[in-house]
């Protein structure tokens, strides 16, 4: 049965935030095309009516999901943003969570295409941040900017260091309160 270009539209986009979560929850190489394709309602035939290939899917979906990451912290104060981003709700559920926190480690192994996806949605997270809360600060754009970073840097990481330890472990939520802590105390 032939289906119309707007349900094809619709199946690809299904099928891309299937995998968008399926990579954050798993990372690249956990989701084979089969599993992700049966995870989305369809076959794995239909995978390559839609993609030329796995690297491009997982280019897409990062896209989607750096973008969709973005967009939920658009109404976001600084404090608030740090207190969700590094709280055990977080941390504990990954396939809905930052893409860079779950997935910055696989991309450093892949395709330079899927590098400056990870690039673009680090840049596009930075100058939102930014913008939001560096205007009210009376320093360089520069010293902003680097400051930014190292919040980010210091959020992604703690996410990092609680995910690999047990999940009943003290360290890990240690490494969250510890992190959350200094972060916002450095906020203006």
């Amino acid at each position: 049965m032939k289906i119309t270009k707007t349900q094809s539209q619709s199946n690809r986009a299904h099928i891309v935030a299937t995998a968008s979560e399926l990579f954050r929850e798993r990372g690249f190489d956990g989701v084979g095309v089969a599993e992700l394709m049966a995870a989305a309602g369809f076959t794995q035939g239909g995978f390559y009516k839609h993609f030329g290939s796995k690297a491009d899917l997982m280019a897409e979906a990062a896209a989607n999901s750096l973008a969709q990451s973005l967009a939920s912290s658009a109404g976001m104060e600084a404090g608030e943003f740090f207190e969700v981003y590094l709280s055990r709700q977080h941390r504990d559920h990954p396939g809905g969570g930052c893409t860079l926190a779950a997935l910055c480690a696989d991309a450093a192994r892949q395709s330079d295409t899927l590098k400056q996806t990870f690039a673009n949605g680090l840049e596009n997270t930075l100058q939102a941040l930014e913008a939001k809360y560096n205007a009210a600060q009376d320093e360089s754009q520069e010293d902003g900017r680097a400051k930014m970073l190292n919040r980010m840097a210091h959020a992604i990481g703690a996410i990092v260091l609680s995910r690999a330890c047990p999940d009943d472990s003290a360290l890990a939520d240690e490494v969250l309160e510890v992190c959350r802590k200094e972060i916002t105390a450095s906020l203006p």
